[in-house]
């Protein structure tokens, strides 16, 4: 037993990741092409990420899932690979969905994807237009962290009671608990995670993968 948290760099991430989780071939293969893109590859998410958020679709038996940034695909396929759930997708980029949508067919879940380019906000403001509010189960925000608090409060409009809602990169490569940094990302996420530490209509839990995952259960 243990007060402290494993530091996971050098030998025990190593074996860390050759322990935690079976990565599809597809998977795999999609994580080498947006890895070619150089620094751009940092917004994918980390494949042991994936694996956990494609075991909470599946343990929570969602049917219907909104992701707010969708980048090259990982995290939609991941779900959709591990669940029977159907994914709105949103981003504003054609370029990087692109590669989402082959890779989507490739692995044969493209059916189950509803891809959408006119980004976060307007996506929100329609799905609650046509009667959404209450009816997804889970929702994943991983887009332009200032609007992070305009996703989430949209977000829990859509979720359905007991609906979950995952935040990423709320640690923020530790910037969020350095003073020193007020720019407009960290400072938004350092206010989104104070608020909902507080938030009375979710229970959380910010879990230390990876950037830093919130999972915010509606209430």
């Amino acid at each position: 037993m243990s007060t402290t948290s494993v530091i996971l760099e050098g030998a025990i991430l190593d074996y860390y990741r050759a322990h935690a989780y079976r990565e599809p071939a597809i998977l795999a293969e999609l994580r080498a092409r947006t890895a070619s893109f150089g620094d751009d590859a940092i917004m994918q998410i980390a494949p042991e990420q994936g694996a956990f958020m494609g075991m909470v679709a599946q343990l929570m038996g969602a049917r219907k899932i909104l992701e707010i940034g969708t980048f090259t695909g990982y995290s939609s396929l991941a779900v959709a690979l591990a669940s029977e759930a159907h994914i709105t997708a949103v981003d504003v980029s054609e370029e990087w969905t692109g590669i989402a949508r082959s890779f989507w067919t490739k692995a044969g879940v493209d059916n189950r994807i509803t891809l959408r380019l006119d980004g976060g906000h307007a996506a929100i403001a329609d799905l609650l237009a046509k009667g959404e509010a209450g009816h997804f189960d889970m929702i994943f925000l991983d887009a332009d962290k200032s609007s992070y608090d305009a996703y989430y409060e949209g977000g829990l409009k859509l979720l359905r009671k007991g609906g979950l809602m995952l935040v990423d990169n709320v640690l923020w490569g530790g910037d969020v608990a350095d003073p020193k940094k007020t720019d407009a990302d960290t400072s938004a996420l350092r206010a989104l995670n104070a608020k909902i530490a507080k938030d009375p209509r979710v229970t959380h839990c910010m879990l230390p993968i990876a950037d830093g995952l919130t999972l915010a259960r509606k209430l």
